[in-house]
Formats: C-alpha cells, sequence, structure tokens
C-alpha cells in the first residue's frame, strides 16, 4: 500500500457518465481518493452517503472526492443516481489501479480467502503527494474524520 510522503499514483478511469477523469488534472486541490468495494451494498452505501452529506464542505476547503471500485459505468450510474451522489465514481473493473495503490489484495470471509477490494482512503495534498492513508476503512464516521483532517490541514 502507497505511504504517506510518497507520490500518488496517476491514473484515467471512466467515471459515472463515461468522461475520462485523470487524477493529475486536480492537481492544486486537495483530492480524497477512496477505494470502496461494491456499488449498493450496505457498507458502500453507507459509506458514499457520508460523503455526500460533507461534500459541500469538502468543495468549500478546495478539495474533490473521488471514489473508486470494480464495479461497471453502469453499476457506477445507477448507483449515484439513486443515493444523489455528486462526486466521482470512477470504474476500475481490472482493478489496476486499485493494485497500483495496494487498496486489492487478500481477503478473507467465513474462513474462505479471496482476492478483492481493500476498503482504503487516501488524502493527497494539492502537490500530488499522499498525506493520509487510511489502509482498512471502518465506515462509520470516516467522512467526517476525513473532513476534520481537512480543516486542520487549512
Amino acid at each position: 500500500m502507497l505511504k504517506v510522503g510518497q507520490k500518488a499514483v496517476d491514473f484515467t478511469l471512466e467515471d459515472k457518465s463515461g468522461e475520462k477523469i485523470t487524477l493529475s488534472s486536480f492537481l492544486g486541490k486537495t483530492v480524497v481518493l477512496y477505494f470502496y468495494p461494491k456499488d449498493n451494498t450496505p457498507g458502500c452505501t453507507k459509506q458514499a452517503c457520508s460523503f455526500r452529506d460533507v461534500y459541500d464542505d469538502i468543495l468549500e476547503l478546495g478539495g474533490v472526492v473521488i471514489g473508486v471500485s470494480p464495479d461497471s459505468i453502469a453499476s457506477h450510474t445507477r448507483f449515484a443516481e439513486k443515493h444523489g451522489l455528486p462526486f466521482y465514481l470512477l470504474a476500475d473493473t481490472d482493478h489496476q489501479v486499485a493494485e497500483a495503490y495496494g487498496a486489492w489484495g487478500e481477503k478473507n470471509m467465513f474462513g474462505k480467502k479471496y482476492m478483492g477490494l481493500i476498503r482504503s482512503t487516501f488524502i493527497i495534498d494539492a502537490e500530488g503527494k499522499i498525506i493520509k492513508v487510511f489502509p482498512k476503512v471502518k465506515v462509520k464516521n470516516h467522512a467526517e474524520e476525513i473532513l476534520e483532517i481537512l480543516k486542520a490541514e487549512q
């Protein structure tokens, strides 16, 4: 997993409307880059809606929110429409970006091991450097915690 102080790995992925989004195009802004396993699942929905609820505050602080999952563009579109998600949702269907960030790895559910997306968040500063890493995110209060960190960075 990438660590604090490292340069964020640049990438280009398609968003929920099929537009190509490149991370480096956000230089000058603080980026909240979060990886989540699957659209419309309970934990991922709760996490996305919590980012939605603080999104205006993040924008006011000069930030941007980017969610990344292995889901398709069509899935992201439905997810965003259903829950009123105003931020970027990017389709990493081959999980190459998740792998580059260390957010793809072995998981264990009910004793069964499999490869999957590890819920994690990276805060990237205006110069493209990682300033905070949350390697195994607990959804409850996570967006509020991110907002407090962004406020402290001001």
